[in-house]
């Protein structure tokens, strides 16, 4: 590929990725996140950290998610929308920068899943190396684990508009107030978070194990506090604990 741009998170696939990108391509490959209020902040500043550790060039660019009315609707195609808009970006910075190609971390497990993304970036010829090696999300952390890479045992991340049930529209405020709250139960001790808004309700999903620490009053009542300026109006937390993609159970008939 000679000259890459790499789509980088920060998370295990794309710090899996960008470890091996780094050592074929070395200078010939920058890695660039995309900031914006869809994503966590704390995750920005994770995935300047661990490009730089590696000895990666980094860069961020602005991203317009929020501008995109299609994206703003959240319809069932939402993340089609989202990866057009970036992706398009990146392209845009590719051509300017002279690089040859756009690289992308979803792994072979991501096929299996709802990801109506895909498709935009097959339109726009992005290419996914993991998916392409048919790399797996067990096997990428086994050898991430190999390689002392700090994201082998991260959970997955995915962006806060995620946390937005179809068919509700896509609000900065309502992206900030949910990433205010998983950062601190992030900050409480919680591993796996999740804030979903539904609208007159809202549900929270962390691990099964950590489920009776909301016994504690201090944490509950705090959380409890924090959630109250989503004004919804009801707060429910998932008994089943967090799972990944349980956004798409949930008017699923719309897929």
């Amino acid at each position: 590929m000679d000259k890459v741009i790499l789509a980088y998170s920060g998370g295990v696939d794309s710090t899996f990725l960008l470890k091996v990108a780094s050592e074929v391509l070395g200078g010939d490959l920058l890695a660039v996140t995309i900031k914006s209020q869809i994503f966590p902040k704390r995750e920005l500043s994770t995935a300047k950290e661990i490009a730089l550790k590696l000895g990666a060039k980094h860069k961020f660019i602005k991203g317009n998610q929020l501008q995109e009315p299609n994206f703003l609707k959240n319809d069932k195609d939402r993340c089609y929308w989202c990866k057009k808009e970036l992706f398009s970006k990146l392209i845009e910075f590719t051509q300017r920068g002279g690089f040859n190609c756009v690289i992308e971390g979803s792994n072979f497990d991501d096929l299996k899943d709802y990801r109506p993304g895909m498709e935009a970036l097959k339109e726009l010829g992005i290419r996914s190396p993991l998916v392409e090696a048919r790399l797996e999300k067990a096997e990428i952390r086994i050898l991430s684990k190999d390689w002392k890479l700090p994201t082998w045992n991260k959970p997955s991340l995915a962006c806060l508009a995620t946390r937005i049930a179809y068919g509700i529209r896509i609000e900065p405020e309502i992206l900030r107030q949910i990433n205010r709250i998983e950062e601190f139960l992030l900050d409480c001790g919680f591993r796996k978070v999740r804030i979903r808004y539904h609208g007159d309700w809202t549900r929270i999903e962390v691990d099964r194990s950590q489920i009776g620490r909301f016994l504690k009053r201090g944490i509950r009542e705090e959380v409890l506090n924090k959630l109250k300026r989503l004004k919804s109006k009801f707060i429910l937390l998932d008994l089943e604990g967090y799972r990944m993609g349980s956004m798409n159970l949930v008017g699923g008939e719309r897929r």
